[in-house]
């Protein structure tokens, strides 16, 4: 083969090789950054240790990853097929984009991942957990209890706070509520 013919087709490679090179830099996705407040310290910046840490859906919830945030934290379980669920799930959609930083809100599909909640009191679907920034389970001021029926599991042994969850869908102004009441500033 002479030279001209062999950069007839060299040359072509390089310039698409170095277009999609420039479109993967471009196009490669930004990770979000979380605020965290060290304890008596100023919130400082942390970096995601995973990817998936702020994306909606999950398969299963490692409650030490997410919570080493220091977010607020609301882990909806339900699914895809059930009808509260589907009706909630705009609802998460957009909580979940405009909260990105501020809280970390999860959706689990029970039906496809059965295991996914055997750690936690779910009872009916949809139902969502709701955990403080600190770790802890979620206590609420007595403006949101008497606004949004919660429901609160403690530990036999200690009578210390296990779990606050709310059964069935929440409505958008129903979540800007408990996550202002969590303390988070929009």
């Amino acid at each position: 083969m002479n030279k001209q013919k062999i950069l007839k087709i060299v040359v072509p490679v390089l310039i698409v090789a170095v277009i999609a090179g420039i479109w993967a830099v471009k196009n490669k996705p930004v990770e979000p950054l979380a605020l965290h407040a060290p304890s008596g310290g100023a919130a400082e910046l942390v970096q995601p240790n995973n990817d998936t840490d702020f994306l909606l859906e999950t398969n299963a919830v490692d409650l030490e990853a997410l919570t080493a945030y220091g977010l607020p934290l609301i882990i909806d379980f339900g699914s895809d097929s059930c009808i509260p669920c589907k009706e909630m799930a705009p609802v998460l959609q957009t909580m979940n984009a405009q909260m990105q930083g501020k809280a970390i809100i999860k959706f689990v599909d029970v039906w496809k991942n059965t295991d996914a909640a055997k750690d936690f009191p779910v009872q009916v679907i949809p139902t969502q957990v709701l955990i403080a920034a600190d770790g802890t389970p979620y206590a609420p001021s007595e403006n949101v209890a008497s606004q949004i029926e919660l429901t609160q599991y403690t530990y036999k042994d200690t009578g210390e706070l296990a779990f606050t969850v709310h059964q069935g869908g929440l409505t958008e102004e129903q979540m800007r509520l408990i996550l202002s009441d969590m303390g988070v500033v929009e």
